[in-house]
């Protein structure tokens, strides 16, 4: 068996010569056994707020508070920066009904079909019904299309890099960013072990199982699949995730389960110091790790 300490330090090493910082946490979902990096940091998660928010929607719906098929219209979100999808690129408005926002917000990552549900249920009622379902202390300080207001959207795309060296230049001790959306004082922020508990919630349902099975199906639709799926997706194994990306953040956090029946949360939460809109390199590194973290995981379950 590897030496629990030395993997991690190796882990690190790799991720700081690759411009990476950020907390990992990988855990077995039959046994609660885990391997982490960090796991304990509160950090900005971007729009994988939008699991709690998907939760609260479905949850509203399975009370009879929301009805799946109510029509919502939407406004144009007109983005024409590269990155969001959906309603966020339309130029005209759309009317969608109420669960099909929840798909667009959850698998396509849609700022603006994230945003007509947080007007339905707000940040604060949101926290409420999650501490109701047992995970209290989520505090979201801001809706999905704050998210998409950062110097990034306001430049030429061939000096977007600009906006991310704002972002590391920004940084402060303790976690703090000059940039608004990425310090401590006013972002949604959570620990890598707190998505680890959402998704357990959703694989061994602490939630009630019609609002689990259809998150499940939602995260198994994800189409942002560059990241940690190129680790986890084969004919033998099944992925499902939720992806956060903003400026410098680049996150994601899912679940695998192998054709033997085993499962696992995998977290990653992490920030590039490099100054850099497009960063492959950096994606499939943030990958190798979540899944070395979860092989030797694995391997112990054997032994």
């Amino acid at each position: 068996m590897i030496d629990e300490q030395q993997l991690i330090d190796r882990l690190v090493s790799q991720l700081q010569a690759g411009g990476l910082s950020g907390g990992f946490l990988v855990r077995d979902l039959a046994t609660g056994d885990e391997l982490a990096i960090d796991a304990d940091t509160p950090r900005p998660i971007a729009s994988l707020v939008k699991i709690p928010l998907g939760i609260a929607t479905l949850e509203r719906m399975r009370r009879g508070e929301l009805a799946p098929d109510q029509p919502v219209t939407v406004p144009p979100g007109r983005v024409s920066t590269p990155g969001p999808t959906g309603i966020s690129r339309f130029r005209h408005p759309a009317t969608v009904a109420l669960e099909d926002l929840v798909y667009l917000s959850v698998a396509l990552s849609d700022g603006s079909a994230s945003d007509a549900l947080f007007a339905l249920t707000p940040p604060e009622r949101v926290a409420e019904l999650l501490a109701e379902l047992g995970r209290p202390g989520l505090i979201i300080r801001h809706d999905a299309g704050e998210l998409s207001r950062t110097l990034a959207e306001q430049l030429p795309p061939t000096d977007a890099h600009l906006a991310h060296r704002l972002a590391i230049a920004g940084r402060t001790p303790g976690g703090g960013n000059t940039v608004a959306r990425l310090g401590a004082a006013d972002a949604t922020r959570a620990t890598a072990r707190d998505l680890a508990d959402w998704l357990e919630d959703l694989w061994r349902p602490r939630v009630p199982e019609a609002v689990a099975s259809r998150m499940r199906e939602l995260m198994a639709a994800n189409v942002h699949r560059a990241r940690l799926a190129p680790e986890f997706v084969s004919d033998a194994s099944t992925w499902w995730s939720k992806t956060g990306t903003l400026l410098t953040l680049r996150h994601e956090a899912g679940a695998v389960e192998h054709a033997d029946g085993s499962a696992f949360a995998v977290v990653a939460l992490t920030e590039s110091s490099v100054a850099a809109v497009q960063q492959p390199a950096a994606e499939a590194l943030l990958g190798r790790v979540a899944r070395e973290l979860h092989d030797e995981l694995r391997r112990r379950a054997w032994s």
